[in-house]
């Protein structure tokens, strides 16, 4: 079965308490200084076969539904089949 994987990011210019939570962690444990954001993964999995109209759906609701376009952006919309991309 094929699974649609949409990912979802903070928009850039915002603040990113979660990221800033998470970096400030590893350098807290010494496991290095990174920058560190921190976003969300939605797996769609569907049992027909992926066709252009489902993934203009998908994106209308990766848009409308999954983000929160004020503070989010929709990054990535693809379409895994068989644990490959």
């Amino acid at each position: 079965m094929p699974t649609i994987v949409v990912d979802v990011m903070p928009k850039a210019e915002l603040l990113d308490p979660q990221g800033k939570a998470i970096a400030a962690a590893l350098a807290r444990t010494g496991r290095g200084t990174f920058d560190v954001r921190m976003g969300k993964r939605f797996e769609l999995t569907t049992e027909g076969p992926v066709s252009d109209e489902l993934l203009a759906s998908v994106r209308e609701i990766a848009a409308d539904v999954l983000s929160n376009g004020v503070i989010e952006d929709v990054v990535a919309v693809t379409v895994v089949e068989n644990g490959v991309a």
